[in-house]
């Protein structure tokens, strides 16, 4: 089987049978470098036999900083992606890196299935996402429980919203745990960039619910970066 791109360069958030995700940060440059690198990972996996180790899916979003490209990937387990990396990972990279020189890997995380997400219903419920917002809130990885707290926290402060003020241009979030204990990840696809910014302005001041989420006491740090969908890539029939 080869590889195959999605028409909407866009993922199955819910497919069944996702044990891990890993998510990467490459910093290239500028956008041009970002067009040409989500190129050569077309060509890269296009011209080869999918990878039958437990990769589900495999995808790639642009950021609107124009400098970074986010990769999140859908394995069966963790198992599967160190057999792809023992196996199958430096070819591509290879290929990659000649077509895009100097590519620097900012970082790696492993994390376990979605812990938590919520969905848009209605009848806008199918509307594709413009933006994918990435938001990532760091913890002491000893400080057990408090993640899952703060996830809880979210949670309660968008049910306050779906009341105090609909959020018209939010599709979807998605929360992962990471495998090492200290982050939370927040895949969270929105109709346009400017949509996003538009809740963002509209949040000051802050709600009570939200003054729990951004004061958490065991919260260390965090950051929010936006994204566009780039390539999805999954195995052929």
């Amino acid at each position: 089987m080869n590889a195959v791109a999605h028409p909407d360069a866009r993922p199955d958030l819910d497919r069944p049978g996702v044990g891990a995700v890993l998510v990467s940060t490459w910093r290239v440059g500028t956008p041009e470098r970002q067009r040409a690198a989500v190129e050569a990972i077309r060509k890269a996996w296009e011209s080869r036999a999918w990878p039958d180790l437990g990769l589900l899916s495999y995808s790639v979003l642009a950021g609107t900083d124009g400098e970074t490209l986010l990769h999140y990937s859908q394995w069966t387990g963790q198992q599967a992606y160190d057999d792809y990396v023992r196996t199958y990972r430096d070819d591509r990279n290879a290929e990659i890196e000649a077509a895009v020189p100097d590519i620097e890997r900012v970082e790696l995380r492993r994390y376990g299935p979605i812990h938590r997400s919520t969905v848009r219903s209605g009848p806008d419920a199918e509307r594709l996402p413009g933006v994918v917002v990435i938001v990532e809130a760091d913890f002491d990885p000893s400080d057990a429980g408090r993640r899952e707290e703060w996830v809880d926290r979210v949670f309660e402060a968008l049910e306050e919203d779906a009341v105090r003020r609909p959020v018209p241009g939010g599709i979807s979030g998605r929360f992962h745990l990471s495998t090492d204990g200290g982050r939370v990840l927040n895949y969270a696809e929105w109709e346009s960039e400017r949509a996003h910014e538009e809740w963002l302005a509209d949040e000051a001041p802050l709600s009570e619910a939200w003054a729990r989420v951004h004061h958490h006491p065991a919260l260390a740090g965090g950051r929010v970066r936006r994204y566009a969908p780039a390539l999805s890539l999954s195995a052929g029939a």
